[in-house]
């Protein structure tokens, strides 16, 4: 009898645990289930895509924060309140030392056919190795694609900690620590650029100018370049299909556009720019820094244009400016999705997740590395099943609208 109890009891526990379990890889699923876009807040309508410039409303300051921010994803690193006063003081510091170079990265290496046809140069920090690995075996792998030789950097600053402030002996080993991881990946992977600037969120403009002037000075005669964030899935294929047809001899600058957006006055918000520093009531029009394409003449003009401008915290906005500066207006394109995929209104419920929704776009914003994994195996495999719509895949092959 008792041995029937122990083994009753034994069953139950069991039991008890398995639907324990049970329960939390369900949790786990639901939580890291791939997604490119977020529900929209309360009071907020889906926003549908747009084949042409985005026109953002101004914001109020007793009304809830304008979508421009509402689909933006997060910034690279965590931001604290920013210091404009000490933003303002430093702003003229723009020459940081490059500590980890690739000059030869485009001068062929051996491939026939000269400098590259297409750089790829993307945003990262020290710490997303992961990202970089993935954009690495996915749609940034260099070499030959499409008879276009591709070439790939990633571009780096200073991780935050590892600076000169704080204790020194903490500092010193941080700093230690960082440049030899990021010194190994540069030997093993020959991509990584590394600046002497701490690499936070109101820097990406200093990436931006460090960035042009290297490529001006170590790519001269790239053809184009496509410049984005390590959390885009880019469609290479597509992106040199659609530069088949462009002169890099001509000005072009392709992207997701946005025009008429008005600098935030909200204190809350990490887009918050005082008046003091921009008294404007509205940006020039820029290409949303998740993704864009530049020809090789337009990447020189910007470098010395850029190099004349007056530095901005956010840096597609300061390069709307130096745009503005060239008198060269971005060109908008529909297959450049910035903020994510919006599902059909049609279908609101519909899971965007899908390669329907990527085989004809160039740039989808904002995923993580496994789905950037995952949307890539399923563009490279076996043809699937047709798509049931013709939005925003079309039957045959891809075309480009007018």
């Amino acid at each position: 009898m008792r041995r029937r109890l122990r083994l009753r009891g034994d069953a139950a526990l069991t039991l008890l645990l398995g639907a324990t379990l049970g329960l939390l890889l369900y949790s786990q699923r639901d939580r890291a289930a791939p997604t490119t876009s977020a529900p929209p807040g309360p009071g907020k309508a889906t926003r549908r895509p747009t084949p042409g410039p985005r026109a953002f409303p101004a914001p109020e300051a007793a009304a809830d924060l304008p979508v421009y921010e509402g689909d933006t994803p997060p910034p690279p690193t965590p931001t604290g309140p920013f210091d404009f006063g000490r933003y303002l003081r430093a702003k003229d510091q723009r020459r940081f030392p490059l500590l980890i170079n690739q000059p030869l990265k485009c001068r062929g290496d051996g491939e026939p056919g000269g400098p590259p046809d297409l750089l790829i140069a993307v945003k990262s920090v020290a710490a997303d190795f992961e990202r970089r690995q993935a954009v690495r075996q996915t749609w940034g792998a260099e070499g030959r694609v499409q008879g276009a030789l591709v070439r790939r950097v990633f571009l780096l600053g200073v991780p935050r900690g590892a600076g000169p402030d704080g204790a020194e002996a903490e500092q010193a080993g941080a700093r230690a620590h960082w440049s030899a991881l990021l010194r190994a990946e540069s030997d093993a992977y020959a991509d990584v650029l590394l600046w002497a600037f701490d690499d936070t969120f109101f820097n990406l403009t200093l990436k931006e100018i460090h960035f042009l002037a290297w490529a001006s000075a170590f790519c001269p005669d790239v053809r184009f370049v496509f410049k984005g964030d390590s959390d885009v899935f880019v469609h290479v294929g597509n992106l040199l299909e659609f530069l088949a047809s462009r002169d890099p001899a001509q000005d072009l600058l392709v992207g997701d556009v946005i025009v008429q957006a008005r600098p935030i006055r909200v204190r809350a918000s990490k887009y918050y720019i005082p008046e003091a520093v921009y008294g404007l009531h509205a940006y020039p029009a820029y290409a949303g820094g998740g993704g864009f394409v530049i020809s090789g003449a337009t990447l020189r003009r910007l470098a010395d244009a850029c190099a004349q401008v007056e530095l901005f915290p956010i840096d597609d906005v300061f390069l709307g400016m130096c745009l503005q500066r060239l008198r060269l207006t971005p060109e908008p394109h529909p297959a450049f999705r910035t903020f994510g995929i919006s599902p059909p209104s049609a279908a609101p419920h519909l899971h965007t997740f899908d390669p329907c929704f990527y085989r004809e776009l160039v740039v989808v914003h904002g995923l993580s590395a496994a789905d950037i994994w995952l949307m890539w195996r399923l563009l490279q495999g076996p043809p699937g099943p047709a798509c049931a719509h013709s939005w925003p895949a079309a039957a045959g092959p891809f075309q480009w609208g007018p």
